[in-house]
């Protein structure tokens, strides 16, 4: 089987590491040039994404918005120049539902390639260990096809629908992952003040009901202010929470998410927008956030 990683930023470098790790040959391809890309044994880098799509069996994408994916897939030298019927693109990145199914449909209509919406959550830290869970919308059978790749870089996959259901999952997996941060941060700024030693908070708290992945990654992060490297983008959080609230137009739902929005895209003016998520402690400090 022949492979395409089109996107090698956080998360797409090293789900395409563990791809070839586990064997596949790769063609790689980046909107920018990599800086001294070491590239794994079995891959080649591509000079357009069309060239890396050609005679690939199955198509990653893992790239920052849906604009990107837009560009990646359609462009002049997107991938649909290069892909064939019974082929199949997936979407690794966190798009709207909507956005998804339009696109699925134009790749169907141009190549008779299909579409899958494969989001992932896990981090970066989940994508190097293997360990990623991956919310799949699509065809059942395209799934199943998936399946077997997808293993090199997750430890679950779920197929939640059809087209854009995975891009909805995704969604309700960052609704939990921005109020349960800015929580976490509010929490470390309440154990500080109080003169609690806050970086035994997370340590603490495990196994108890407070306790999540969010908590024993960010709260040790906060408590020492370290920031570096960054794991999950303030953006990219704010990109996704405007996906759902988007998603729940018209409706009564997601009140606390539009709060969590509010608070984020403050912190994100603050000029913190492409820093990571467990600088939220800074805001929770002085109660801008």
């Amino acid at each position: 089987m022949r492979l395409a990683f089109l996107g090698l930023g956080l998360m797409g470098s090293r789900m395409s590491r563990r791809l070839a790790d586990a064997g596949y040959r790769l063609a790689l391809w980046n909107r920018s040039a990599p800086d001294a890309l070491a590239l794994p044994a079995g891959c080649m880098l591509a000079a357009t994404a069309a060239e890396a799509a050609q005679g690939a069996d199955i198509v990653f994408c893992c790239v920052s918005d849906a604009q990107a994916v837009e560009a990646v897939a359609f462009g002049d030298a997107g991938a649909v120049h290069g892909m064939q019927p019974g082929s199949l693109f997936v979407d690794c990145s966190s798009i709207a539902p909507a956005a998804t199914r339009e696109m699925a449909a134009r790749l169907h209509t141009q190549t008779g390639a299909r579409w899958i919406d494969a989001p992932v959550s896990g981090g970066t830290g989940g994508a190097e260990r293997g360990e990623l869970v991956v919310f799949a919308g699509g065809n059942e059978a395209d799934i199943e096809r998936l399946r077997p790749c997808a293993a090199a870089f997750s430890r679950r996959l779920t197929r939640m629908g059809d087209t854009g259901a995975g891009q909805l999952a995704k969604l309700c997996n960052q609704l939990i992952v921005a109020s349960n941060a800015l929580l976490i941060a509010e929490a470390v700024a309440l154990a500080e003040q109080g003169g609690v030693d806050a970086s035994a908070l997370a340590p603490a708290l495990a196994g108890g009901f407070a306790d999540s992945l969010p908590l024993q990654i960010l709260a040790p992060r906060m408590s020492t202010d370290s920031f570096e490297p960054v794991q999950w983008k303030v953006s990219t959080l704010l990109k996704d929470l405007d996906n759902a609230l988007a998603a729940a137009a018209g409706t009564p739902l997601l009140p606390l998410a539009a709060r969590a929005r509010e608070l984020i895209a403050a912190h994100a003016a603050a000029g913190y927008a492409d820093a990571d998520l467990s600088t939220l402690i800074h805001g929770a400090r002085t109660g801008r956030c």
